[in-house]
């Protein structure tokens, strides 16, 4: 018998390779290759030694990657020579808990095909059971302490598994080798439903109590995986708008997550709404998103759910529990996350009750703790391209290498509104998930939470806070106490910088239009309708609008009359139908009392949809734009050109003022007017393209912020500027809108540090 040489060889693999199978398919691999040594998590990363034949060891090695787990995301792999041990198996090993090398936190995966097929399978012995989960699905992120990821590491760790579901965790043929969340309707978390006195505890019958109680037209609030949801029929007009009125949510859009034969069951969306092949692929993606899809006219959804828009949010089940609510309940549910006026989501099942209590009508809840928050992510395609509009379960933590290398850890705390933060150290940037609006105690509470668990999970040390140049945000605010050192970004700085290295744009001059609703510029106004030529840590301001008056400072973004009011004074006309007295506001305006020059697109689309009677008061953040997009008839409109000056240092302006002559035309219909609105606004910006082209030397467009979140203008804009030539660049990992300003701040202070050494 010929005898085969055996090598030794020490690898070291880094990346998203713990809390996805990465171990067990390590060990399955392995016995293939007659491949003997161990595997186990070190830290943050996976080791491995390995003995056989030259040969297998190399097909061993490629494997490793070619043939990964679906979740792993490997980034390096070291490989190192040793001397043979002539082990005689291989092993998993326990896991070691040695300082953290470059640690990846795996997102929450939504449930897998396998397990979906055992959870409708009779005879199977995790038939129903709201928990089921496997290597490849359930919870990750929210449930962990910290890593190597152990099952005492995360919230499962006092859940002693039974006999059956502990063979399958040490069996190496098994799908279920080492997941971590394991478990089974004998030893796993159970459900409890709660409604006044009445506690009903147990799987089947508080998912029955459940099932019973939204067919009612109940409201309930349901304990998902990173938060509650308040849950109702979605067919019931007198359920949703009874959850409007005890939520004080009178005209925010709702999510509705519909009933599906399958994970790849696509024939129910077109029951509900009518979308584009690329819209389908975004909602089936394993990240299950909520996507903005236009909806079907005469289906079961109630008009109650989305009033007077075009879109409805959709989104699929993701987890055991709600495939099993959904096939009991046979119908769409509304799934709106549980929260206060736009805090984030609610965790801790006292507070549920207490603080939901007036709004829920009974609870469902699970023991099995959920350690942080992770809203559903949020999705609008565009250009025919996928674009965040909130980042969120199954995506975050969200991972990026940067073009340098930072000398110290940085932390970037965002903005105000949609607060997300950053953690940069080396050459990698993470995006935490969505935190929120920073105008309440519990916002501030899971900002300052996040914060610490992210610098937890990923070992690292803070030195220095990115924050937002305006004084009065929260989280600038927060930075300032920290006792560390701070440094300043503006505003749209950051909103272009962003975009600029999502794109990996290079050395070349990017010209990015950064529209919003206001942040502080370096002239102490309020910009929101820039044009920003250069790099990051070199932005020149080329381009901007007429400037106008915010009647009330912050008012005007909650109550869009003011802004109309404002630009109709502007322009030395009154507005005679404004709904509200007005008199000492014009005092006030012409006395420039608490009203902050601003150049706001954001606002104007407030102006003109409040002029044209859609809404006075905003109930949410873009509520008036949303209303006039799906006004518009999606027409090009009426090509008038909006006059263009150069106002000083080749600072190319735009007039708006022929804007409220067209909303006041009474010759025109309101959908004309809308659709006008935005043809006139995109031909602005093209206008704009060309006069700056005539003196500067650039080949890209980049469209970035919250206003260029609307597709009807930001697809003609698109498509302008295409057949003229450019290259246009939009969001498509990064919200463009202010959940991005983290990941900008953190890339305008690299960039402009990198530039003064």
């Amino acid at each position: 018998m010929t005898h085969i040489p055996q090598e030794a060889i020490h690898l070291k693999i880094l990346g998203r390779v713990q809390g996805v199978g990465f171990r067990p398919f390590v060990k399955q691999l392995a016995q293939q290759h007659n491949i003997t040594g161990w595997v186990r998590n070190q830290g943050s990363v996976v080791e491995i030694v390995a003995e056989g034949s030259l040969k297998e060891l190399s097909y061993f090695k490629e494997q490793l990657i070619t043939k990964a787990p679906t979740n792993a995301r490997i980034k390096e792999l070291t490989t190192a020579q040793l001397p043979t041990q002539h082990y005689t198996e291989f092993t998993v090993l326990t896991s070691q808990n040695t300082p953290l090398t470059a640690p990846h936190i795996p997102p929450d995966y939504s449930l897998c095909d396998a397990c979906l097929l055992e959870l409708k399978s009779p005879t199977n012995r995790r038939y129903l059971h709201p928990f089921i989960n496997c290597t490849q699905c359930g919870p990750r992120y929210t449930i962990m302490h910290q890593l190597p990821y152990d099952r005492k590491a995360t919230s499962m760790e006092n859940f002693e598994m039974c006999q059956n579901c502990l063979q399958e965790y040490t069996d190496p043929t098994d799908r279920r080798y080492h997941a971590q969340a394991l478990s089974c309707p004998e030893c796993g978390p159970i459900l409890i439903f709660y409604q006044n006195d009445l506690i009903i505890k147990g799987n089947e019958p508080a998912l029955s109590a459940t099932i019973t109680a939204l067919k009612a037209g109940s409201i309930l609030a349901i304990k998902g995986i990173g938060g509650y949801h308040l849950c109702c029929l979605a067919s019931s007009a007198s359920a949703v708008s009874t959850l409007r009125e005890r939520k004080r949510r009178p005209s925010k859009p709702f999510a509705v997550m519909i009933p599906v034969k399958d994970n790849n069951d696509i024939d129910a969306i077109h029951h509900y709404a009518n979308p584009t092949p690329l819209e389908i692929q975004q909602l089936t993606s394993p990240e299950r998103p909520i996507v903005l899809i236009r909806k079907r006219n005469n289906t079961r959804i109630v008009e109650q759910v989305a009033p007077c828009l075009d879109e409805i949010g959709f989104m699929l089940p993701y987890s055991p529990l709600h495939h099993l609510l959904l096939a009991g309940v046979a119908e769409p549910l509304v799934m709106t996350s549980a929260n206060i006026s736009g805090e984030p989501v609610l965790l801790n099942t006292t507070e549920v009750e207490q603080r939901l209590g007036r709004i829920a009508d009974a609870f469902l809840h699970h023991d099995r703790p959920i350690l942080r928050t992770a809203e559903d992510s949020v999705y609008r395609i565009i250009a025919n391209h996928p674009q965040p509009i909130r980042l969120g379960r199954g995506i975050t933590p969200l991972e990026f290498e940067l073009d340098f290398t930072l000398p110290k850890p940085l932390l970037a705390v965002g903005g105000e509104f949609k607060n997300t933060i950053a953690l940069a150290w080396e050459n990698r940037v993470v995006i935490s998930p969505h935190i929120g609006d920073l105008g309440s105690p519990r916002s501030i509470e899971v900002f300052e939470a996040t914060i610490a668990e992210l610098s937890k999970l990923y070992g690292i040390e803070i030195h220095e806070i990115i924050c937002d140049a305006h004084p009065d945000y929260h989280s600038s605010r927060w930075a300032h106490q920290s006792g560390l050192s701070v440094h300043t970004v503006f505003h749209h700085h950051a909103h272009a910088s962003a975009l600029f290295a999502e794109h990996k744009v290079n050395n070349e001059d990017l010209l990015v239009f950064t529209w919003d609703g206001t942040g502080y510029g370096p002239d102490k106004t309020f910009w929101g309708g820039e044009g920003l030529l250069g790099q990051p840590g070199n932005w020149q301001r080329v381009s901007s609008f007429k400037p106008f008056r915010l009647l009330g400072g912050e008012k005007a973004a909650l109550e869009p009359w003011r802004t109309a009011l404002s630009v109709c004074w502007e322009i030395d006309q009154d507005w005679s139908d404004c709904p509200y007295e007005s008199n000492l506001l014009k005092q006030s305006w012409q006395k420039q009392i608490n009203s902050p020059v601003s150049t706001s697109v954001g606002r104007l689309f407030d102006a003109a949809s409040a002029i044209l009677q859609q809404v006075y008061k905003a109930d949410f953040e873009g509520h008036a734009p949303m209303y006039l997009e799906a006004r518009a008839n999606n027409t090009m409109g009426m090509s008038i050109e909006l006059p263009l000056t150069n106002a000083s240092r080749n600072l190319w302006e735009c007039d708006w003022s022929p804007l409220i002559a067209l909303l006041q035309d009474t010759n025109l219909s309101v959908q004309e007017k809308a659709s006008a609105f935005h043809t006139r606004l995109a031909n602005a910006l093209v206008k704009q393209v060309e006069q700056i082209n005539k003196d500067r030397d650039f080949k890209a467009v980049g469209l970035t912020g919250g206003v260029f979140q609307n597709r009807l203008l930001t697809e003609q804009v698109q498509r302008l500027l295409s057949e003229a030539g450019y290259t246009v660049y939009l969001p498509q990992h990064i919200p463009g809108n202010d959940a991005g300003l983290s990941y900008g701040q953190i890339i305008e202070a690299g960039y402009r540090d990198s530039k003064q050494k």
